[in-house]
């Protein structure tokens, strides 16, 4: 969160990103925590936490949509190098969450793979729905990253770790009009 503060005032440091530490990290990694975010190019995990090359372990799907390879990725850092966070990155105005809304609304199924993302996340626009609100999109993105990340913590290899304090999983939406990410759920005490 201190990067992301500093990616917000635009005061950047922008750690380990040369060299040395290209050569630090090539015969080993320790990330310090995970990310799964979304695939919009807006979103750059790394450079909106001001983190550099072996910081983070990052997966992205669209609209944070996870099936069993994607968790496989998410438990590989806490289940084989003890990282302690993993951090679900939802973000306003999500094309993947607008669309499957969309698709799920209509009852207009997407094409091809599309409709794999739009299953993924009707949980969350059911949610949505039943929540309502002024912008139904935005509440399912925020459903989205809620329900990723409940899920993620109570997963058979993770929810042992949640529970001695090793691992925390936090749910975040990170703003595209101001860059700060707001922490939604898990944030460790």
């Amino acid at each position: 969160m201190e990067g992301n503060k500093r990616w917000v005032s635009g005061e950047l440091q922008h750690p380990d990103r040369d060299p040395e530490r290209r050569e630090f990290v090539a015969q080993e990694q320790e990330p310090f925590g995970s990310v799964l975010a979304c695939i919009d190019s807006r979103v750059p995990p790394e450079l909106i936490f001001d983190t550099g090359l072996g910081d983070l372990y990052v997966m992205r799907t669209g609209g944070e949509a996870i099936e069993p390879v994607v968790t496989g990725s998410v438990e590989y850092g806490p289940m084989t190098s003890g990282t302690p966070l993993v951090v679900v990155l939802g973000h306003q105005r999500c094309g993947a969450v607008e669309a499957a809304y969309k698709s799920l609304r209509d009852d207009k199924p997407l094409p091809g793979n599309l409709q794999a993302i739009v299953k993924a996340l009707r949980p969350a626009y059911e949610q949505a729905v039943k929540e309502g609100g002024t912008d139904p999109v935005d509440t399912m993105a925020r459903a989205q990253v809620k329900l990723t990340a409940a899920d993620l913590r109570s997963n058979a290899d993770l929810a042992p770790l949640v529970a001695k304090g090793a691992l925390a999983v936090v749910g975040a939406y990170y703003s595209l009009d101001t860059g700060k990410v707001e922490v939604l759920a898990g944030a460790p005490a």
